[in-house]
């Protein structure tokens, strides 16, 4: 008598009385879970109060996408914010509609109905990047001993390739992101705020944990971050196996090294790849927004 009474939707579908096609069905909110290791935040911001009075007006248009549990209550693979949404203004009920999934297969649905939203830091898409890989691994680990189905779109691609053509970045800016989860916490939290550059802060999450506690510690006790160049430093001692604190607190105070690299080329080897008449201001930019779109 412990779990709670279902509709006659809910009872129809899990009788196996339905065909097992998705349908919408009015649900309590208390019986809604957040996804497990769900990597993204749920905000009470801005973009929040404005989806809150749009709730408060018209109701929650688009229903939730949840999953069944066994112990009676019910996974969300999108929706969270209406959901939150929902308690701020004391609805019981929200409209959801309800998929029957593998865990892996939900999944990566939570990952990709996610990743579209406008506003998504980086520690929330590397945490997503590396669920949905792991998830995509896994389905192929599976299909390969079961024999069973195929994967789609995967033979003769790495689950990085795959999970890049979805999500906009390459291949190694997936990898680069998947890396990121490597960092400690509050280092994580100085990339998202813009407190540790994003490239430098890839170099970092190659080290221990300790040694991130050490370039941690400098960078309060300086009122620094550090450079791309500086991390490259650190992280190649760090692969020496000999690293101390004292040399982290050398790298940052030390200026010698960084490396101020001047690269010049002729107006006869860059128009080759300009409209005529670009001026060497506009060339320049050009190749700069490349570059930017290719290592970031």
């Amino acid at each position: 008598m412990g779990r709670r009474k279902r509709n006659d939707q809910e009872t129809e579908k899990d009788s196996g009385c339905s065909s097992g096609a998705d349908k919408v069905v009015e649900m309590e909110v208390s019986r809604l879970k957040d996804f497990e290791n769900h990597p993204f935040r749920v905000k009470d911001d801005d973009a929040m109060l404005l989806l809150l009075d749009s709730v408060r007006k018209n109701g929650i248009i688009s229903p939730l996408i949840v999953t069944p549990k066994d112990d009676g209550f019910y996974q969300i693979i999108s929706g969270h914010r209406r959901r939150r949404c929902a308690e701020l203004l004391g609805l019981e009920t929200v409209p959801v509609l309800i998929r029957y999934m593998q865990e892996d297969d939900s999944i990566i649905s939570m990952v990709d109905s996610n990743l579209q939203r406008t506003e998504i830091t980086h520690s929330e898409k590397a945490f997503a990047y590396r669920m949905k890989n792991e998830a995509m691994k896994r389905k192929i680990r599976l299909a390969k001993k079961t024999m069973e189905g195929t994967v789609e779109a995967v033979k003769g691609k790495r689950t990085v390739e795959v999970l890049s053509e979805k999500a906009g970045d390459s291949p190694r800016q997936v990898t680069r992101y998947i890396r990121l989860t490597y960092l400690i916490p509050e280092l994580l939290e100085k990339l998202d705020t813009g407190k540790l550059g994003f490239n430098p802060a890839v170099d970092l999450a190659f080290l221990s944990e300790q040694e991130q506690r050490w370039v941690l510690d400098v960078m309060e006790s300086t009122q620094s971050s550090p450079t791309l160049s500086q991390t490259h430093r650190i992280k190649e001692m760090s692969r020496q196996d000999d690293m101390t604190y004292d040399d982290v607190m050398a790298v940052f105070e030390d200026k010698k090294h960084e490396d101020v690299t001047l690269i010049t080329f002729t107006s006869e080897q860059l128009h080759r790849f300009f409209p005529k008449g670009y001026t060497a201001e506009e060339m320049k930019k050009e190749i700069l927004a490349l570059l930017k779109d290719i290592f970031e």
